[in-house]
């Protein structure tokens, strides 16, 4: 919990029921020799993140990793508060809200969470809640080419592998033809959609900012795959750019789905993750998972209920529409708890986010790396590194986990990093390690 001064009434009140005039008399038995003169050499104030990095380290004896590592999962400062209400008994222990009436409080927070990504993604729906990024854009495919009634879906190779790897599962157990679409300069040209539709097409699927971290055209994307009849899926893995740049909902996106773990959540070595989903209004009755509405009781009083649960547990048998049997209920709790604090300010932290990330960006230029490609990014980048595997050493040595090498991924960017910047990195860690790299290049 924060610290919270008392006020100077409170500690005259509190010297008056002890019977002390000022706070001194409180040690009067203490020797005069041994008492402390003045305040100790302290430091200058620090910030929330400064303290918490501060005192991770004495507390663990280790240098503390700082991830200059994104691809899918971000180190955001999570706020004091967000763990203490959460670690709440009624919140841990809180399941899927089937009986309304004793689950009014979870029920409110899972409302809260689709009027927030609703808002953020541009769209008007928006369900409870999915497992995680992946397996959300595999559900959103699926409802996509449900709704459009064809067996086709164009996937740019600049989505996320990990997600194009679960999507790819799915297609094949769903009988769904997956097709790949090449990406040019870092970035999905909508020529290349125009090129690879046909009318047996239900959904093309692209993801902004990218992979690499590049903001994709979603307008020009999204008319691409209007044209063609199909439901034009945006990705969002890094979901702090949903701060910044404009709604997919508000360029043409039919669906929006993706990642939320950096509202409030760590990357917690891999999860849980906090998937989403947002849809137009047409598409409401084809959406995974559920929906809680708001209404009120028989006293007039508003009240909360799951309004369409569309799931495998009803009997549907091969008429459900997911597998999707939970709702992610305390990683939602957590990003709703966080937006409720830093919503005004999202704005505010992301464009911090994409600042830092720029200045690392131009301190590794001056270094002497190259960038892999130009145009407007988010929080993460790629550079080409002609050693990585010594430049990634010299990082764990200064105390950074090392960005990504694309060469696990892309074979012909082997001699690229992907490197990645949000708040929790101060802009004298950055100077120092775009000085280090000008030493390791020299």
């Amino acid at each position: 919990m924060s610290y919270i001064s008392v006020t100077r009434e409170e500690k005259d009140a509190m010297l008056r029921a002890t019977g002390a005039s000022c706070i001194d008399d409180l040690f009067k038995d203490i020797p005069e020799s041994i008492r402390l003169k003045g305040l100790p050499d302290l430091d200058s104030p620090l910030s929330e993140i400064e303290v918490e990095k501060k005192a991770g380290l004495a507390a663990s004896g280790n240098m503390s990793l700082v991830p200059l590592l994104g691809a899918g999962s971000y180190l955001h400062h999570v706020p004091s508060v967000v763990d203490e209400l959460c670690s709440r008994s009624e919140f841990y222990t809180a399941y899927t809200p089937y009986q309304p009436e004793v689950s009014q409080g979870t029920l409110t927070a899972i409302f809260e969470f689709q009027t927030m990504i609703c808002e953020l993604t541009g769209m008007e729906v928006a369900n409870a809640s999915m497992y995680d990024g992946a397996t959300s854009l595999a559900e959103s495919v699926l409802m996509a080419v449900r709704a459009k009634k064809r067996d086709r879906v164009i996937v740019s190779r600049a989505v996320h592998p990990h997600y194009r790897q679960v999507l790819r599962t799915y297609c094949d157990a769903g009988d769904v033809r997956y097709e790949e679409a090449a990406f040019e300069n870092g970035t999905t040209q909508p020529g290349e959609i125009d090129r690879l539709m046909d009318e047996t097409t239900g959904a093309v699927v692209t993801q902004s900012p990218n992979f690499f971290g590049l903001i994709e055209d979603t307008a020009s994307l999204s008319a691409a795959a209007g044209r063609g009849g199909a439901c034009s899926i945006s990705v969002v893995t890094e979901a702090m750019s949903l701060g910044l740049l404009k709604p997919p909902g508000k360029c043409g996106a039919d669906i929006v789905c993706g990642e939320a773990q950096s509202f409030g959540s760590y990357p917690g070595f891999g999860g849980p993750q906090l998937g989403f989903l947002a849809v137009r209004g047409d598409l409401m009755r084809k959406i995974p998972g559920r929906l809680v509405g708001r209404s009120v009781d028989t006293d007039g009083r508003e009240a909360y209920v799951l309004t369409l649960q569309t799931r495998e547990q009803h009997i549907r048998r091969e008429r459900a529409t997911s597998n999707i049997c939970t709702n992610e209920g305390l990683m939602a709790l957590r990003s709703v708890i966080y937006l409720s604090l830093l919503g005004p300010r999202l704005r505010e932290l992301a464009l911090l986010n994409h600042r830092l990330a720029s200045r690392l960006r131009q301190g590794l230029i001056q270094a002497g790396m190259n960038p892999v490609w130009e145009g407007p990014f988010f929080n993460e980048f790629a550079m080409r590194c002609p050693d990585i595997d010594g430049f990634s050493a010299r990082m764990k040595e200064m105390g950074y986990i090392p960005g990504l090498g694309l060469g696990e991924y892309y074979d012909e960017y082997s001699d690229c990093i992907l490197f990645c910047v949000t708040e929790m990195l101060s802009p004298g860690e950055i100077d120092n390690i775009a000085a280090e790299a000008g030493r390791f290049f020299r």
